[in-house]
């Protein structure tokens, strides 16, 4: 079965939330009231809401990383996620986790990068170069 996730969360500024999600990572827009703000995450739908976001800490071990717990993400075909890369560096992003390649040569081969929002909120996005490879072990 083929879905889209709802994922809602927390942010401290909408206007930084629409510049961060909106303008450098290129995704559209939706609905929106004065409080929150929906966007089209690669295909999947964020509401950001004004409030605090949640806590989180260094605690989740991938391989040798402790990597920002909890986090959201998505995962894009390896041309899409190179091309995002390319963006957030020369947007000098600061990153969790720079962009790399995690399980090389391995069943589930893929690449991967960590950041946060403004509002503190940790995002990875991976890619894939097979998209059918995403579940293999």
């Amino acid at each position: 079965m083929k879905s889209l996730f709802h994922l809602a969360y927390n942010v401290r500024d909408l206007e930084a939330a629409r510049s961060f999600y909106g303008t450098l990572l290129g995704c559209s827009e939706g609905r929106s009231a004065p409080t929150w703000v929906d966007f089209d995450f690669f295909g999947h739908e964020i509401s950001l809401h004004l409030g605090e976001p949640f806590n989180v800490a260094n605690t989740g071990r991938v391989g040798e990383h402790l990597v920002p717990m909890p986090h959201l993400g998505v995962i894009l075909p390896y041309e899409n996620w190179r091309e995002l890369a390319d963006r957030l560096k020369k947007a000098d992003i600061s990153f969790v986790l720079e962009p790399m390649v995690r399980f090389e040569g391995e069943p589930g081969e893929q690449w991967t990068m960590f950041f946060y929002d403004p509002s503190g909120n940790p995002i990875e996005i991976k890619g894939f170069k097979s998209m059918d490879k995403v579940f293999a072990s």
